[in-house]
Order: structure tokens, then C-alpha cells, then sequence
């Protein structure tokens, strides 16, 4: 059973001609033609992805990016004692990270938005997290290097490890001379590129990949202890931001539960808090009752059970009901003055709705004439009504309102007679004595 498990793990069955890697790495460390075109592209995108806030772009940048290919073939020179291959997978590493410095310095330096969003600042804080995705990413894309099948795996891995975000985060820092984003910035790519390094390192060698050069022991242990430096010098800082993370996370943990625990005092209820884990401090903000001394007091004792000896409680009074007295007249004054304005609105609304009430009712005004005039004229068919403005004669600027009923009758139905008695009909009706009536056959 044990055999099997074994068996499953192994990489032999689908491991790559050692030929065939070889060509494939020393192809992918050259930056001219077709790979610089790309790195300046992915350049340009991820910029912009910064500049917009927009992680959809910048995860496009990393697709892009072909900064992974003299990375892997550092890793892979040094665990083959290829020398030749090593320097000049350095020079070409070297000639990206300028390039890449220099166009996202320029390009943040003439771009018009200079803020620093979510996705900048996320760039410059490493810790020893981003060494562990470094290190595994590394190992996953030369895995997949080394492999027959090579899947989908390099594109995850770029996503993952993230080289071209903290490089043209540092270039930021340059256009907006803000160094302490540039060194963080630079450090996280330092990382990402000694772990990618460092896994194409342990997996080369892992795979037994034949050795490019003939070194004798003593040049062998010059070249480890070199490797072991730099990752020394590389890991320590970020151990250590790592611890402070680790710290921050568990001070805001504690700061949380400390303040669920004191959100109601005797009548006093906590409207805000604020955390301040760097200067740790965190801010009270209280509705309600006036907070005493003593129970200010009893609020910062209760901190100590939370493990919150050091920090510093800043309290401060949002609404207190305490003030209510002192502030009376003025209240009165600015409530007399609210109910004159709600009683204006008010008679103004019920205007209005007066005025809706009768609009509704004058547009079903023809309904309701044709149901009470039908019983009394049979051969009435319909009955449409409207108001006009009517003119007199083309000297006379003046406009008189008239309503307009048009009945719709059987041919020679009504005798001029009827039409009289129904006229003075619809002036008794709707009270309006210019009205006129027409009628259509």
C-alpha cells in the first residue's frame, strides 16, 4: 500500500527529455524580440491596473508577464553548475527590472491620478507568507517546466508569486518619491525571485538534471554558501514582518472582543470604536449618558482581561442626553420654527391634492355626462369633453377659457330644440355657462 502512495508521487513516468528542459529555459531567459515586446506591454497594464484599482487588469499583467522564464533559469544554472547559462540569465533578469523600473516610473509620473489605492498598498508590506507562495509557486511552475504535460499551471503560478505588481509599485515610489513604497515594494519582488529561484534549486536537483559543468568540491561549497546568504539575508526581514502581522491580527482579535464587551455602560451605549493597532490605541465614542470617571475607570481595567495592559483608551461623548437641559431654549426656538415649515408644506400638499382631485375628475367629466344624459337621449352614442383657451378676433390679445362637450348622435336624431334643452342642461350640470356643444354624426 505504502509502494503505491509511493509510486503515485513520483515525477519519472511524466518528467520531460532533460534535452528538451534545457532548450526550453535557455529560450525563455532571453529579453529581445518577442519577449521584450510582451514585457513592455505587461508593463504598461499593470501600471494602469494600479493606477485604476482594478485587480482584473493587474491579474491580465501577470499572465503576461514573462519574467518568470530568467528566474527559473537562475534556479536552474545553479543546480546544474552551469555557469555560463547563470550569468547570462542575470544579465537579462537584470536588463527586465530596469526596464520595467523605468517605464512604470514614467508612466506614474505622468499619470494624473497619484493616489495610492488598496492595490499599491497591498505591495509593500511583505512578510513571510509571500516567501512560502514564492517558494511554492516556484516549485509548482518548475514541476510543470520539467513535465510532459504541462497543463495550465505556469499562468497559475505567475498569478500567484505576483512579479510585475511590486515592480511597478517600486516605480511609483520613484515618480511619487514616496521611498518607503519603493523599498517594500522591491523587497516583495526580492523574495518572489530568490524562492522561484531557490524551488527551481530543489526541484532541479530532485529531478537528478544532469550537471552543465565539471566543478570540484571546494567551488560546489562556494556556490552553496552563496545561495545560503542570500536567502538568509532575504528571509530574516520578512520573519519579522510576519511577526508584526501576526501581532496586528491578534491585537485588532482582542481589541474586538474588548469592545463588544463595553458597548453598554449604565445607559451609555458605544456608538464607534476606532482601532489603532500601530500607535495601539482605540478610540471609544459614546451615545447616551455622560461617562464618569469611574466607570472610565472600569472600562480600562476591564481592557487588562483582554490582554490589552498597554493600550490606550481615548474616550469621546457623541449625543449626551446630559446636554439636553442646557440647550432647551434654542431647541424650542428651532422646533417652533420646524412646525410653522411642516405646517406650510402641509397646506401646500393639501393643495395640491385639491387640485389633483379636481383635475381627475374634470377628465372623467364626459363619462359621467354621457351616463346621466343616455336614459334622457337615447340616440346620444357617445360623448367626449375638454377644455380650450378661446381667442376672439386677431386684434384681441385676450384669451377666455371655454369647455368643448361633443356628442356622438344617430343621423337626424335630435331636433334643434333638443340640442337647446341639452345645452342649458350642460350649463346647469357642470356650472360653467361657456360651454359649447357639438355634435357629430
Amino acid at each position: 500500500m505504502f509502494e503505491k502512495i509511493r509510486q503515485s508521487f513520483k515525477l519519472d513516468r511524466d518528467l520531460e527529455d532533460f534535452e528538451i528542459v534545457h532548450e526550453t529555459i535557455q529560450k525563455d531567459i532571453i529579453f529581445k524580440g518577442t519577449n521584450l515586446w510582451i514585457l513592455a506591454f505587461a508593463i504598461v497594464i499593470a501600471s494602469i491596473g494600479l493606477n485604476m484599482n482594478s485587480t482584473a487588469v493587474i491579474i491580465g499583467a501577470m499572465l503576461i508577464s514573462p519574467l518568470m522564464g530568467p528566474i527559473n533559469g537562475m534556479g536552474y544554472s545553479i543546480a546544474t553548475y552551469n555557469l555560463p547559462l547563470f550569468r547570462k540569465a542575470v544579465k537579462h533578469f537584470t536588463f527586465a527590472v530596469i526596464a520595467s523600473l523605468i517605464a512604470s516610473t514614467l508612466y506614474f509620473a505622468i499619470s494624473p491620478v497619484s493616489t495610492a489605492h488598496s492595490e499599491l498598498l497591498a505591495r509593500t508590506t511583505p512578510t513571510i507568507y509571500d516567501v512560502l507562495i514564492a517558494l511554492f509557486g516556484g516549485m509548482a511552475g518548475i514541476v510543470a517546466i520539467s513535465s510532459k504535460s504541462k497543463g495550465n499551471v505556469i499562468p497559475g503560478v505567475a498569478i500567484a508569486t505576483a512579479l510585475m505588481p511590486p515592480l511597478c509599485t517600486a516605480g511609483y515610489g520613484l515618480a511619487t518619491v514616496q521611498f518607503n513604497y519603493f523599498f517594500g515594494a522591491f523587497y516583495l519582488f526580492t523574495i518572489n525571485t530568490v524562492f522561484i529561484a531557490l524551488a527551481s534549486v530543489a526541484v532541479s536537483q530532485a529531478l537528478n538534471f544532469p550537471n552543465r559543468s565539471v566543478l570540484d568540491g571546494e567551488q560546489k561549497r562556494k556556490i552553496n554558501n552563496m545561495v545560503t546568504v542570500i536567502i538568509l539575508v532575504t528571509i530574516i526581514p520578512s520573519v519579522y514582518f510576519g511577526y508584526g502581522l501576526v501581532q496586528k491580527e491578534a491585537f485588532m482579535e482582542r481589541s474586538s472582543r474588548f469592545t463588544r464587551n463595553v458597548s453598554i455602560v449604565e445607559g451609555t451605549y458605544l456608538l464607534k470604536e476606532e482601532v489603532n493597532p500601530e500607535n495601539r490605541t482605540i478610540t471609544l465614542i459614546y451615545g447616551g449618558n455622560t461617562l464618569n470617571v469611574q466607570q472610565k475607570r472600569a472600562i480600562t481595567e476591564k481592557a487588562k482581561d483582554f490582554s490589552l495592559e498597554d493600550v490606550k483608551l481615548i474616550f469621546k461623548q457623541g449625543f449626551s442626553i446630559d446636554d439636553v437641559g442646557e440647550r432647551d431654549a434654542q431647541a424650542d426656538g428651532q422646533m417652533n420654527a420646524l412646525k410653522a415649515e411642516i405646517n406650510r408644506l402641509q397646506f401646500i400638499l393639501n393643495e395640491k391634492a385639491k387640485n389633483e382631485k379636481k383635475l381627475k375628475a374634470r377628465a372623467l367629466l364626459g363619462q359621467q355626462i354621457l351616463t346621466e344624459i343616455k336614459p334622457l337621449y337615447p340616440q346620444i352614442l357617445g360623448c367626449a369633453f375638454a377644455e380650450a383657451n378661446a381667442f376672439g378676433r386677431l386684434d384681441d390679445t385676450g384669451e377666455k377659457h371655454t369647455d368643448i362637450v361633443v356628442f356622438k348622435i344617430q343621423p337626424r336624431s335630435l331636433k334643434a330644440a333638443d340640442k337647446r334643452k341639452i345645452k342649458r342642461w350642460l350649463q346647469t350640470r357642470s356650472e360653467i355657462k361657456n360651454i359649447r356643444v357639438f355634435y357629430e354624426q
